[in-house]
């Protein structure tokens, strides 16, 4: 089973949305802490929901429990941390939450893909989300779109 990664910024609709048809993704799972930002163009909440069953015939699912939380985010996006400081303070943030136990696996059945905004997924929590899960879960590769 392959899981995969992709984010929205800097990728056009037709790029994104192909991406997701070509893999065959059937579930969506958005980790961002903020999916309703105006900034985020086709990717708000709501209108990412639409395209996506219009388009790909794929579910959305926001699961906050994979997003960072504020306080985290706000560190260091103001400089406050360097990215190895973020990853262990995401990394922290998933083991307090307890989400192996707390996430139904099949949220990764689908195939399915983890959602966040950056372009490429090298500093980005949704490649620490997936790598973090298939360390407790085990049975699946990781795909960056």
């Amino acid at each position: 089973m392959e899981v995969y990664t992709i984010g929205f910024t800097r990728r056009g609709a037709r790029s994104f949305f192909g991406a997701l048809k070509e893999h065959g993704v059937r579930r969506l799972v958005d980790v961002r802490l903020n999916n309703v930002s105006q900034l985020a163009g086709f990717a708000k909440r709501d209108d990412l929901a639409f395209f996506l069953g219009e388009l790909c015939g794929c579910e959305y699912r926001h699961e906050a429990r994979l997003a960072p939380s504020a306080e985290v985010l706000a560190r260091y996006r103001k400089g406050g941390r360097d990215w190895p400081e973020y990853e262990v303070a995401y990394r922290r943030l998933l083991d307090e939450r307890d989400v192996e136990h707390n996430l139904d696996r099949s949220l990764l059945e689908g195939p399915a893909v983890l959602l966040c905004s950056e372009h490429t997924a090298d500093r980005c929590h949704r490649r620490l989300a997936a790598e973090y899960l298939r360390e407790r879960w085990g049975g699946f590769g990781i795909v960056h779109l």
